[in-house]
């Protein structure tokens, strides 16, 4: 089955993840959506000091948003927050050093972010990771787990109720159609049993998870509008860096940063009424399926319970 695909999502990956593929979405695209003016409405992304998050940011600071950047690394992240504000010419832009690794000063952030801030409009969790060999953090969490799923998960309920403040709330999940070739395993959520240990295929569950966590939330808090997508195969300093054999060969046909980045920015400011419900998977403006044909890749909601509730529960643990 794994063969199939990932045979089956090469060829889908070189028909629409390219920027051949971006190139003819785009003919559908109505240029009008993106003719807007966000003056007052806040918003924050994660891992927005470089590549499509700091693309998002300064289209989103182009329209007069309030930007609040979430950085790991403090010396990368004020770079990219003079270099918006210069480019962009709005100083509305709000820096905060953060690990999305660790859960424990997640939830920190989360609690003084909600008492010092009267509202937050849109959350963009684009922070994320591939690290190809296994690691733990400091608190015994496998780190692709700890970034791109209990991270993910710890910021967004964290922030819910600020969320819910606003007139036209909205969460937007970078996920991956690397997630295709993965069902939902929620039997070994930090690979002890991924022997040899493939940091692709945990990125692929991680994002897998990610689209899970997208459905549940719409379910759990319908007062905010959530959304997961697709960047597409993009040149960013991410994909050079975790998949160096990938980037050497596929070069020529990678989207450009400001291509992967325009679904994220158009889920974030398009008129409410053009992304439809709650918990869709979108690519390229469109919501697209979550699955590929035949690949048996769809989960049970218990499978789903049991996902959400340990999510909980760790979040539960780091907490306190």
């Amino acid at each position: 089955m794994s063969i199939y695909r990932n045979s089956v999502w090469l060829v889908k990956g070189l028909r629409e993840y390219t920027t051949g593929g971006y190139a003819a979405a785009a003919k559908s695209f109505n240029p009008e959506d993106l003719n807007i003016k966000c003056e007052g409405r806040s918003f924050m992304i994660t891992g927005a000091n470089s590549g499509i998050g700091k693309e998002a940011a300064t289209e989103i600071a182009k329209r007069g948003g309030q930007v609040h950047l979430v950085c790991r690394n403090p010396a990368y992240g004020e770079e990219a927050k003079q270099e918006i504000m210069t480019a962009t010419g709005n100083s509305n832009i709000v820096l905060h050093i953060l690990d999305m690794s660790q859960p424990r000063d997640i939830h920190s952030f989360t609690t003084k972010f909600t008492a010092e801030n009267d509202k937050l409009d849109v959350l963009i969790n684009n922070a994320g990771c591939m690290v190809n060999t296994r690691e733990l953090t400091a608190d015994n969490l496998e780190k692709n787990f700890a970034t791109n799923t209990l991270g993910t998960h710890i910021i967004t309920k964290g922030l819910v109720d600020i969320l819910k403040k606003s007139s036209d709330p909205r969460v937007i999940i970078v996920s991956s159609g690397g997630m295709l070739v993965q069902k939902l395993n929620t039997e070994d959520l930090q690979f002890e049993s991924l022997n040899p240990f493939d940091g692709t295929m945990a990125y692929a569950q991680n994002k897998r998870q990610q689209i899970v966590m997208t459905e549940q939330y719409g379910k759990m808090f319908p007062e905010v509008h959530f959304s997961s997508m697709h960047p597409g195969w993009a040149d960013t300093p991410a994909v050079r860096n975790s998949m160096p054999d990938f980037h050497a060969k596929m070069k020529n046909k990678l989207r450009s940063i400001g291509e992967g980045a325009d679904t994220m920015v158009w889920l974030a400011l398009v008129d409410r009424t053009k992304i439809q419900e709650s918990g869709l998977f979108w690519q390229d403006r469109t919501p697209t399926s979550k699955h590929l044909p035949l690949a048996w890749t769809k989960s049970s909601a218990q499978e789903e319970t049991k996902l959400m509730e340990s999510l909980d529960a760790f979040t539960k643990q780091f907490a306190n």
